[in-house]
């Protein structure tokens, strides 16, 4: 457990602070187990507390009434999610999903608030992971609605080449249909992009393993498209 918990020292949200405050957060945090697949909490469930991936992959997504997922995030470790309900006294906003198994911690509502009273900075390291978060979702609203499938796939091969640290070859973390949510798309349109991408020699495709073969033309393609 302790190990585990060592993550959290080392995420934006709790940098900074002295190790009172640390031992502080240790004896509130709870671990969770989730199987692939489970349901870590569902759109309208109460907001009693927030998480942070300490193993595995946690998907966010909100349904539409005709029953079309939109993928909004996908979480590793040392990320949180779920923290807006914390402060807005509001339920969850969206579903999140264990995409393979993982270890959470769970940091109950109540307590937490009882901490951000007590230390000013850790308010201020919420307030500025809550304004990361913002500006992400800014820019997949304006991915989504200003971007054709093209270039957001071709800025999401960017993102994952700098995350991986790789410029050449980049491993998709999600399955190429839960891609497509995220995208906004179809898994069929995606697929069919991916197949123009690599005949134009842009990437060439091996299942969940994508070869960048031009990324200079990849960055013009997230940025201005093709016309």
């Amino acid at each position: 457990m302790r190990s585990r918990l060592n993550i959290i020292e080392n995420i934006p949200l709790f940098n900074g602070l002295p190790s009172k405050h640390m031992e502080d957060l240790r004896r509130i945090v709870v671990e969770k187990a989730y199987g692939r697949g489970e349901t870590i909490f569902l759109d309208g469930d109460d907001g009693n507390g927030f998480y942070v991936v300490l193993e595995g992959k946690v998907k966010v997504s909100k349904v539409s009434a005709e029953g079309k997922e939109q993928i909004l995030h996908i979480f590793g470790p040392g990320e949180p999610f779920g923290e807006v309900p914390v402060f807005t006294g509001k339920p969850f906003p969206a579903n999140a999903q264990a995409l393979a198994k993982s270890v959470l911690a769970f940091f109950p509502k109540s307590r937490f608030i009882s901490l951000i009273n007590s230390n000013p900075s850790l308010s201020l390291n919420m307030l500025a992971v809550l304004s990361t978060r913002l500006r992400q979702f800014t820019i997949q609203v304006e991915n989504l609605s200003l971007k054709e499938v093209p270039e957001r796939l071709a800025a999401y091969l960017l993102f994952l080449s700098n995350e991986q640290g790789d410029m050449h070859t980049v491993t998709l973390p999600i399955s190429k249909g839960q891609l497509a949510s995220l995208l906004g798309t179809i898994p069929e349109t995606l697929s069919r992009i991916f197949s123009k991408m690599s005949a134009g020699g842009l990437i060439a495709v091996d299942g969940k393993k994508i070869k960048v073969l031009d990324p200079v033309e990849l960055k013009m393609l997230s940025i201005h498209g093709k016309g």
